[in-house]
């Protein structure tokens, strides 16, 4: 698979979904905590809309916590956003660790993260979520705050699982967003464990 391609691809549908949404459904709360959809979407493409120089004095700012810098600038930058993705969708911006297949899920993740509590249905295509379903690892997994720990995760709609322990079963994409540490609406996911990745 041509992983650029799949990074401008998601960027650029992810920007047509934008473009339908309602100013109801900008200012709706997403997966990430605290933030609505149109912060989600400032924050998506933060990496391309600030020059190095810039983030750096923005992570200065922040006392050096990536978290509060991407907090501050979402919340600032929320104006500027289906068009910045769809612009920059061959952008090379990574992440600082994990290369290509970190942009593609940062890209994969976020749009989720809007979608899902909107109630759209966003379906990432297979060999995207093949790359990102590959790269979970126990790292990966501490980094998002993932606490899959007696949990095996079991795909539905591939042929993919993770893990040891007591099954967890959903869609592939809804599992992946297990994963990278989101909580999702109740009846997504089934087995024992569910309650556990359920949002409050």
């Amino acid at each position: 698979m041509d992983i650029r391609a799949a990074i401008a691809a998601e960027r650029r549908e992810l920007a047509d979904l934008l473009d339908t949404l309602s100013p109801e459904q900008w200012d709706a709360p997403s997966l990430c905590a605290g933030w609505r959809v149109r912060e989600v979407a400032a924050h998506m493409s933060l990496g391309f809309r600030y020059p190095f120089p810039k983030i750096a004095v923005e992570l200065l700012k922040a006392r050096g916590s990536l978290h509060r810098m991407t907090d501050r600038c979402a919340r600032k930058d929320a104006a500027a956003l289906a068009a910045a993705l769809r612009d920059h969708a061959h952008h090379p911006w990574t992440p600082p660790v994990g290369g290509f297949a970190a942009a593609l899920g940062h890209d994969v993740v976020h749009g989720l993260d809007l979608a899902v509590p909107l109630g759209l249905d966003r379906r990432v295509p297979e060999d995207r979520l093949r790359v990102l379903l590959a790269g979970i690892t126990p790292r990966s997994l501490k980094f998002f705050g993932a606490a899959l720990d007696g949990v095996a995760l079991h795909a539905d709609d591939l042929d993919w699982s993770y893990g040891t322990g007591t099954p967890l079963r959903g869609t592939a994409q809804d599992l992946l967003m297990v994963a990278f540490g989101r909580k999702l609406p109740a009846g997504r996911l089934r087995g024992e464990p569910q309650a556990r990745f359920a949002a409050a």
